[in-house]
């Protein structure tokens, strides 16, 4: 019954004949008088104070569950007015004052409708766990009979309106569970035609329609069942966009093979078996437990299975939960053994081993309580672990009992204390994977998906307030790091504060040093729950978590961590392994690692507080830095032999990693991108900034393969800005020469240019003869773009003069393909093929790299405008395959658009069209713009191909891509489109 409040028993003998009710309208009677309750407000009022649990509700609460936000001037006179009528028509003493609030108090047993409710259902359960279905049932029924109607009918303000869903929801979920309790026990006929009028009424909800699927198979009614399924997956697609749950797509399949299990009954389940000893040692479940179903049914399964016998292979049933603190280890727990104890009929055990702190429980006390709750008597508990382990073990057997091992230290500790028959079960939790637990089904729970973590948020603080600040709500459970105990910490804070918006948490949690410190509440607290397992690691496990926590990237390579720790590789390993062992560090993929943002945040402060000397902080992201560099720089060379752009990067101390080939290297650079790019930023407003822009420099491929180009761009502005504070010219002409890379890549020529022009300046005043030819070479690209060829030309020569003078042979081929095309553009087509040749011929010289594409590419471009259209496809066609070897995306994507190009020359419409395509599904370099010209060229393969209507679509989509970046080619779609519009 999650969510649902728990009415206390309240007894005085003055007040017997006094009953209310709420599930309908809200009515009161003394005996068998119907006693006035007033106004819509003043039921509002008695509502509210019914529903409170006999606690005090203060004047400001119950003017905010009247009226909301907007409440009356005279609103606390009103209440009080309320209150008063009220007094007047109930007995004496039941509506208090006290603390300036209200409170109902002093009520009997079953005076109130939804309490009588909550016993009933709680009687159900207890029923069900003991296998007495058939009183399940009757209690259930009895339950669902004290609704009449509509919750809290008539009655206004919003919380009479959160109350009312939670308690048709609460209605709903008890329906279900009645519906369940017919169907294992044969009623399948009766329940299709109410299944039937239910899912009419309430058609978006899934477990009443997976219901009706079920019940209509044992009616043998299969193809209807099959169509149950069909109608949901269509309207859930329609009205929400989402497949059906994996639940009701597992029912469908087993319905399909006619699956021998969804049989019905042989027969209803008899009355329970009496036992001696029955122990009930679980805690309670959270009412709001959401969320972790792959989780309940995966441990449900492996519990189900205890029942299998040791001629099977099985003993007994043992999972192992292990995860960080706070990641709802023992929550989930809880709520499967819940669910599960109608399978344990003879009991359930439950004990807190404390395993996380220094006084952890010591397995012969646990097994001496143990045995006591299995009746042993006092006398008849042994001294010794051994015997206390063995007696257990026989007082056990032949018996089903479930055992929850909670918060473990060690397999050590657990051993003595797991039954050792078939038919009983344990579930263990710890942050220590339990990997020497033999037999045991491990799960690694990891944080909450997003979309769980809201709803968790969501149920604790009230669809009403979250309803209207969803994103605000959504940046709250990414502050937590959508770890549950952060969620419920803050979701708390935010509900017992009414004046609070949901905004007002996300903007206190945004600020990192203070996070920790605001999850907490009362004794719930994150940083109390990190610290347990912290003052559990050893000195060298210590230090890499304190140095592991102070590198940004999402996570983190072992070779660089490596260079963090200033360790060898081989020990690197074992102590980061040992760190997962512990659940404070995670194993993200073979050789990855990474900690939970709130784990980070709280080694850093660790670092901060424990880290001696100081300077070991700054040292161990030096070597970090210099890893990378010295790494990048050694993938830079392979890429671009010849080009000397790395012997004017900044020294580094700490060796890099050696690669066999291209391919390897482009793997590290690749897969290390975010961590890498995170280290670069780190470094603003640090000694480390020079190094972290030469970084971003040798990383430059990123920007141009388009699977990091966002995140490279966002980097190189933070660099610009952090050199340009920090006031060193050199750094930011380097970091300002990569922006205008960056914004060429993307298209933005303006952009480009004002970039390149400043950056040119700095490389001069500090000269930096380095930065200087490559930013002349941007320069002429932006000139071309611009239709300043004579000016390109000049800058291009500029260019080739600095690259030869300083022996950068890829740089020169670089320049010389740029100067092609600026030849091509004033009519020069022979000196343009001329010289891109000569550039390819450079490139050729270097190996067969990723920059012999570009030249192959340029040659392509001479050739095509000058009208040889099969020497320009065997270009292209070459560029094309070395673009992809070198994972070059939007390269790959600009030389489809150019082999559509002289495709189309040639008029061959069809094969244009298919690389027009192609250049559409990769991207090109170039941006929206270039982007533009692709839909142009396509739309005139289409309109050869005879396809009008789709053609005139990809205009339609140039001409508002050329509109938005102010192009003149807008000007030729517009006439294309008046032009197919006319004929």
């Amino acid at each position: 019954m999650d969510g649902v409040t728990r009415v206390p028993e309240q007894r005085s003998p003055g007040t017997a004949a006094l009953r209310f009710a709420v599930l309908g309208p809200v009515r009161a009677w003394h005996g068998e008088e119907t006693l006035p309750t007033g106004s819509p407000q003043q039921r509002a009022l008695l509502a509210a104070l019914l529903l409170r649990e006999g606690r005090t509700a203060t004047a400001p609460e119950l003017i905010d569950a009247l009226w909301g936000g907007e409440p009356p001037s005279q609103a606390l006179a009103a209440v009080r007015t309320y209150a008063s009528r009220l007094r007047k028509v109930l007995t004496p003493g039941v509506l208090v004052s006290e603390s300036g609030g209200y409170a109902v108090r002093g009520l009997a047993d079953g005076a109130l409708d939804l309490a009588v409710a909550q016993g009933r259902a709680a009687e159900a359960e207890k029923a069900r766990a003991a296998g007495d279905l058939a009183g399940a049932r009757e209690e259930l029924c009895r339950a669902l009979a004290l609704w009449d109607g509509e919750v809290l009918a008539g009655v206004p303000g919003p919380y009479a309106r959160a109350q009312r869903v939670r308690l048709e929801e609460w209605r709903l979920q008890l329906l279900e569970l009645r519906l369940e309790l017919d169907l294992e026990q044969g009623r399948h006929s009766p329940a299709v035609s109410e299944l039937t009028a239910l899912t009419a009424e309430h058609p978006l909800r899934e477990r009443l329609r997976e219901l009706l699927m079920l019940a209509l198979y044992r009616a043998g009614r299969q193809a209807e069942a099959l169509a149950v399924y069909a109608d949901t997956r269509r309207l859930l697609a329609e009205e929400l966009g989402v497949d059906p749950r994996p639940e009701l797509r597992e029912l469908q399949n087993r319905v399909l093979r006619a699956d021998p299990a969804l049989a019905e009954p042989a027969e209803p389940s008899g009355e329970p078996a009496a036992v001696p000893v029955r122990p009930a040692q679980l805690p309670a479940t959270v009412p709001d437990f959401t969320g972790r179903a792959a989780f309940v049914r995966e441990l449900g399964e492996v519990l189900a299975s205890a029942s299998g016998s040791a001629a099977e292979g099985r003993v007994m049933a043992v999972s192992a939960l292990a995860g960080i603190g706070g990641v709802g280890k023992t929550t989930l727990a809880v709520h499967v053994a819940h669910q599960a104890r109608a399978a344990f009929p003879d009991g359930q055990l439950y004990v807190d081993l404390m395993g996380a702190g220094t006084g952890w429980a010591e397995p012969e006390t646990v097994l001496g309580s143990f045995l006591r709750a299995l009746g042993t008597a006092d006398s008849a508990i042994p001294d010794s672990l051994q015997e206390r382990a063995a007696l257990y073990r026989s007082v056990l057997d032949g018996r089903r009992v479930l055992v929850l091992l909670d918060n473990a230290r060690d397999a050590a500790q657990v051993r003595p204390l797991l039954p050792g028959t078939d038919g009983c079960a344990a579930l263990v939790t710890s942050r220590v994977r339990m990997v020497d637990l033999a037999g045991a089904h491990l799960v690694d729970l990891d944080v909450m998906a997003p979309d769980e973590a809201l709803a968790l948020f969501t149920r604790i603080v009230g669809e009403e307030r979250v309803g209207s600040e969803r994103k605000a709500a959504l940046d709250v459970v990414a502050a937590c790091g959508f770890l549950p105990l952060a969620i419920r910490i803050a979701a708390s804070r935010l509900a017992s504060r009414r004046t609070w918006t949901v905004s007002v948490l996300a903007a206190k949690l945004a600020d990192e040093r203070r996070r920790l410190d605001e999850l907490q509440a009362g004794d719930l607290a994150v940083k109390a729950t990190f610290e347990l397992g912290y003052g559990q690691l050893e000195p060298a496990q210590a230090r890499a978590f304190r140095l592991l926590g102070l590198a940004d990237g999402p996570d983190i390579s072992l070779r660089a961590a490596a260079a963090v720790l200033d360790l060898p590789v081989e020990d690197t390993e074992d102590v980061l392994e040992s760190l997962v062992d512990t659940s404070l560090l995670e194993s993200a993929a073979p050789g990855r690692y990474r900690l939970h943002d709130l784990v980070r945040l709280y080694a850093r402060s660790c670092a901060e507080r424990d880290e001696h000397p100081p300077s070991e902080r700054a040292a161990a992201l030096s070597r970090l830095l210099d890893f990378y560099l010295a790494t990048a720089a050694a993938v830079y060379a392979i890429e671009r032999p010849g080009d000397r752009l790395v012997d004017g990067l900044a020294a580094t101390e700490y060796p890099g990693l050696a690669f066999a080939g291209a391919p390897a290297a482009l793997d590290w650079l690749y897969t290390e991108a975010s961590a890498l790019l995170a280290c670069v930023r780190q470094a603003a407003g640090t000694d480390r900034l020079r190094r972290a822009v030469d970084l971003l420099w040798a990383a430059k491929d990123l920007t141009e393969s388009g699977a990091n180009s966002h995140q490279y761009e966002t980097t190189a502005r933070a660099m610009c800005e952090a050199t340009r504070a920090a006031e060193d010219g050199r750094a930011e002409g380097r970091a300002r020469t990569v922006l205008s890379d960056v914004l060429l890549v993307s298209g933005r020529i303006r952009q480009a240019e004002e970039q390149a022009r400043r950056a040119m300046e700095l490389a001069g005043s500090a000269r930096d003869s380095t930065a200087a030819s490559w930013v002349a070479n941007n320069r002429g690209l932006v000139c071309l773009h611009q239709r300043r060829y004579a000016e390109g030309k000049s800058l291009f020569g500029q260019a080739i003069a600095g690259f030869r003078s300083t022996d950068n042979r890829a740089g020169e081929a670089s320049a010389l393909s740029n100067l092609s095309r600026a030849e091509l553009f004033m009519g020069n087509v022979e000196a343009a093929v001329d010289i891109a040749r000569q550039g390819l011929a450079v490139y050729a010289e270097l190996g067969r790299t990723m920059r012999l594409a570009n030249g192959h590419f340029a040659v392509g471009v001479a050739l095509s405008q000058g009208g040889r259209h099969d020497e320009a496809l065997a270009q292209f066609t070459e560029a094309l395959d070395l673009f992809g070897v070198h994972r070059q995306r939007l390269w790959e994507g600009a030389t489809n658009y150019r082999l559509a190009e002289v495709h189309l020359s040639a008029g061959r419409p069809s094969p244009a069209a298919q690389h027009a395509e192609q250049a559409l599904a990769l991207g090109c370099i170039g941006g929206d713009r270039m982007r533009g010209n692709v839909l142009v060229l396509l739309g005139r393969a289409l309109s050869s191909l005879g396809q009008a209507d789709r053609a005139r679509a990809c205009w339609r989509d140039a001409l508002g891509l050329y509109e938005q970046n102010d192009a003149e080619e807008a000007a030729t779609v517009r006439a294309l489109l008046a032009r197919t519009a006319a004929g």
